[in-house]
């Protein structure tokens, strides 16, 4: 429907064009468009300031013309496309075509870190060690360690910690499977129905 719409627009729009265009065209003048109060204003002030400015503008200076005349501008700059063509074909392909390593985090780390800062391996590294022991690794002793601020090191060791493995026993793990179903059986729902 809309395909429709927009062709019947369309030609409406078209049609007989040319003489609508010529009878524009014959006009003296074309309609200017309406002014703005604010570009009014400004008029009256340049008025005010220089009475003979709309004869200036209406007429053609001379002097300007003439250095317009004298101005030219030109290109010494040549693009050859034969050179360019046999440039592109002369590109060297890589010769190593292998997949470059993974990084360890999944980015590069840096080879130099200023301070006051550290890498996310470093930061991980005395996560760990003030986890594993935290009276010899002190939020004081990391500071000194990384050349940080301790108040930023107490925050850190404060809200991230490592992941600890739990690896249960294969037994009791049986166990404590056996003892929920045990539960599960003896709750049958004429003991709960008895209970309330």
């Amino acid at each position: 429907m809309g395909q429709i719409a927009s062709r019947v627009v369309r030609k409406i729009n078209r049609f007989n064009v040319e003489n609508r265009a010529h009878r524009i065209l014959e006009r003296d003048k074309p309609t200017p468009a309406p002014k703005y109060e604010s570009n009014l204003r400004d008029m009256e002030r340049t008025m005010e300031l220089d009475p003979t400015f709309l004869e200036k503008l209406n007429k053609k200076d001379l002097e300007l013309d003439q250095r317009l005349k004298n101005v030219y501008v030109t290109s010494k700059d040549s693009y050859d496309i034969n050179k360019a063509k046999a440039e592109k074909e002369i590109q060297i392909l890589p010769t190593d075509r292998s997949t470059p390593e993974d990084f360890e985090y999944g980015y590069q780390e840096p080879k130099k870190v200023t301070v006051g800062r550290c890498t996310l391996k470093q930061a991980l590294e005395f996560i760990t060690n003030h986890q594993s022991d935290p009276e010899k690794w002190t939020a004081q002793k990391i500071a000194d360690d990384y050349k940080m601020k301790p108040k930023l090191i107490e925050h850190i060791l404060h809200h991230f910690k490592t992941y600890n493995v739990f690896i249960p026993d294969q037994n009791s793990k049986e166990t404590v499977l056996t003892q929920a179903k045990r539960k599960l059986l003896t709750d049958t729902p004429k003991s709960r129905s008895s209970s309330t």
